[in-house]
């Protein structure tokens, strides 16, 4: 953590440097959650925003990237970091937008110890229709809410219950970043299959988050494990739509085998 520029004074350089990167070893953070056998499939889903870079004619080129990291890399990016990173690109030529999109796509793998996948996408081409995220919102719960660091105990299933398959989800989700204790705000979404879960337990669960200080990955995985130990789920998909700092959002996933992640563009988004 001390090597990593968040929470620093840091120029942002205007040259391409992939020395700039500073990733992490996700085993620290799993060392006492998940264990090194991972329990989940995932990934963490990149959108960025303010991507530039030079054509041959030092003319300036711009795209949203999106960056897939798997769930199962042995590293993960520092967020500051790959901001630095990518705005390195902006005074720096390449030959063609897949140029840029392959270069990225080279240092990013190497740093993350497996291949990650990028995508540029032309603003002319995108299609990126704001959502709602789907099923039941847990919203309109009148709960008592007195715990902000994360409480598990809060959470229980029904279990003599017929099992039930639900998508809940909130918009009241926040914790905070681990180094500045900044607020990271989200949307949560949970799909399930089992004993129903009791939504007002959930509700307050996810809100005891507020004053959690974990990195965006880090908190997914803990919800997904949590409802794991304490709900008996059959299946479970659990993801956070992050709202954007520096021109990124970043989305982690995490789900049993088979369970497919909704792509999708949120209102705060």
């Amino acid at each position: 953590m001390n090597d990593i520029p968040l929470g620093r004074p840091t120029d942002y350089p205007d040259r391409f440097d992939p020395g700039l990167l500073a990733p992490m070893e996700r085993a620290h953070a799993r060392a006492m959650t998940a264990g090194t056998a991972l329990p989940f499939s995932g990934q963490d889903v990149w959108n960025a925003y303010e991507f530039s870079w030079l054509n041959g004619n030092g003319l300036p080129q711009v795209a949203m990237l999106q960056i897939r990291v798997d769930a199962a890399s042995p590293r993960m990016i520092e967020s500051k970091s790959m901001k630095l990173y990518l705005n390195g690109f902006a005074q720096t030529p390449f030959e063609s937008a897949a140029a840029a999109a392959a270069r990225a796509e080279a240092d990013l793998s190497e740093a993350c110890g497996a291949p990650v996948r990028v995508d540029l996408r032309p603003l002319t081409e995108m299609e990126a229709p704001l959502n709602a995220l789907p099923g039941e919102s847990l919203d309109h719960l009148d709960v008592i809410v007195d715990r902000y660091e994360p409480a598990p105990d809060l959470l229980r299933s029904a279990a003599d219950a017929d099992p039930v398959e639900e998508t809940l989800h909130t918009d009241l989700f926040r914790s905070l970043c681990p180094v500045t204790a900044q607020p990271d705000w989200a949307s949560v979404l949970i799909r399930y299959a089992g004993p129903p879960i009791d939504r007002a337990g959930l509700l307050r669960y996810l809100v005891s988050y507020r004053r959690h200080q974990a990195f965006h990955e880090a908190t997914v995985e803990q919800i997904f494990l949590d409802l794991k130990a304490r709900c008996d789920c059959r299946r479970l998909m659990v993801g956070g739509w992050f709202l954007r700092r520096g021109g990124i959002d970043i989305n982690p996933f995490r789900a049993d085998p088979g369970e497919v992640w909704p792509v999708l563009r949120l209102i705060r988004q």
